[in-house]
């Protein structure tokens, strides 16, 4: 990535970024074409790949910038600040599904990445995905204390059953092709009061 693309005027890289966001929310990596990100960015697709070398580099870096958006706003609303990880987890979804409603390409487009299938882009989303959602990196952040949980449970088992689970139920929403911002973080809050009923340890 060309560094000068930091020089733009902020105006000019959101424009960019936000039409990223916009073409490739709504179609697969392959089918999302530059010529379209450029046209609507207002700008030559020869310019935007003196930014960025090729497509590939253009869709990880908006991948990471989404990631670091959403990482900030979690901590900027003090949702790290909470006492226990379901605490944390049900102030991160409120932040999330207001997110969603202020940028919904952004969020469909971190929707579709999750699960975008292009051999040459998995290595990339995959290590955006383990820096900010990997068991080893967020267990201080979500305060994992083994004393809040059920004795002798496997902390990183149950956030990885947490993790897949969450990510199977935006796998069904993804499929239905309509998302019903409301409805998501309504039924994730069930879906957190039944893990907190099943995982956190009961006062004696």
């Amino acid at each position: 990535m060309n560094d000068s693309f930091f020089s733009l005027p902020q105006e000019k890289r959101n424009a960019i970024i936000n039409a990223g966001f916009r073409v490739f929310s709504q179609n697969s990596y392959k089918k999302s074409p530059v010529s379209e990100i450029a046209l609507e960015a207002g700008i030559s697709k020869a310019l935007l790949f003196y930014y960025f070398k090729n497509k590939k580099e253009l869709y990880l870096f908006l991948l990471g910038y989404g990631a670091k958006v959403t990482h900030n706003e979690l901590k900027k609303q003090g949702c790290y600040d909470k006492g226990d990880f379901f605490e944390v987890f049900l102030s991160g979804l409120r932040v999330k599904a207001e997110l969603m409603r202020k940028y919904p390409e952004l969020s469909m487009f971190q929707m579709r990445a999750y699960y975008e299938k292009e051999p040459e882009l998995r290595r990339g989303i995959d290590a955006v995905i383990a820096e900010y959602s990997g068991y080893e990196r967020q267990a201080d952040a979500l305060k994992l204390e083994p004393r809040d949980f059920i004795e002798g449970l496997d902390l990183e088992m149950m956030y990885r059953d947490i993790y897949l689970a969450s990510q199977g139920y935006l796998w069904e929403c993804f499929c239905a092709g309509k998302t019903d911002i409301d409805k998501m973080e309504r039924d994730f809050i069930k879906m957190a009061e039944f893990w907190k009923s099943v995982y956190k340890r009961r006062k004696q």
